[in-house]
């Protein structure tokens, strides 16, 4: 691991990522914070080469130190940092920027204390890096704009709710089932409501990768049934095209 890159991952002084000066330095600023220092090499070189400009930190106080010196665009942090508890009690945070968490979505209602209830994803490790790069596109999207469709922190469309602070989903009074991939199928249609998505547009955001054959239909087809059970219907088809989400009427 680059000197460079060490010294910028324990939070003492500025290394050339932080200044900016890197390679393909004019993108937004992202903060990197992953405990296995293979993986933050990888994920800090990929991110510089296509334009992005990289801070690194190894820990939760050292998440609070970047965040009161800059303002970053999006945090990738490991669900398994050490000291990520401890950002949940300093002041040092004053904006929650949108986060990419590298671990299970059972690991995400752990973190949201941290860092807030801004936008976040989560992708399975050990991370593909195709899939990193279009989760960080969709969330630096979402992130700017703004806060259209959102009630009191959750998504919305008439009496469907999908909570980012929990990673949860209902329809009603009625809790929905989903998996990780379900709940970010859901949540790509309901951030886009009204708008028919592609099959391409849908696979990219939920897998990273376009995926052929039927396994988009499969998903809709199951994200379906557990939201239209009991109620009027809110996902759509629209044949040769895609699927959106909204009122038939």
């Amino acid at each position: 691991m680059p000197a460079d890159l060490r010294t910028s991952a324990r939070g003492g002084g500025t290394s050339a990522r932080d200044s900016g000066t890197a390679a393909g330095g004019g993108g937004p600023h992202l903060l990197i914070a992953a405990g296995e220092p293979d993986t933050a090499e990888l994920l800090a070189t990929t991110l510089e080469l296509v334009g992005y400009r990289i801070g690194a930190a190894d820990t939760g106080p050292g998440i609070a130190r970047r965040l009161g010196e800059r303002p970053y665009q999006l945090v990738v942090v490991d669900a398994e940092l050490p000291g990520l508890a401890d950002l949940a009690h300093t002041g040092a945070v004053a904006y929650r920027p949108p986060v990419l968490l590298l671990a299970g979505c059972d690991a995400l209602p752990r973190l949201v204390p941290a860092l807030g209830a801004g936008e976040r994803d989560c992708v399975t490790k050990p991370v593909r890096i195709a899939e990193v790069l279009a989760r960080i596109q969709v969330l630096l999207r979402t992130g700017a704009s703004g806060d259209e469709g959102r009630r009191g922190g959750a998504l919305h469309y008439a009496d469907l709710v999908l909570d980012d602070m929990t990673c949860q989903a209902r329809r009603g009074s009625r809790a929905l089932d989903l998996s990780p991939a379900e709940y970010r199928l859901l949540r790509h249609l309901l951030v886009n409501a009204r708008k028919v998505l592609s099959k391409e547009q849908i696979s990219r955001c939920v897998w990273g990768e376009f995926r052929g054959g039927n396994a988009i239909e499969q998903l809709v087809s199951r994200v379906r049934r557990k939201v239209d059970r009991d109620g009027s219907s809110l996902i759509h088809t629209r044949r040769g095209f895609g699927y959106w989400l909204g009122s038939a009427t």
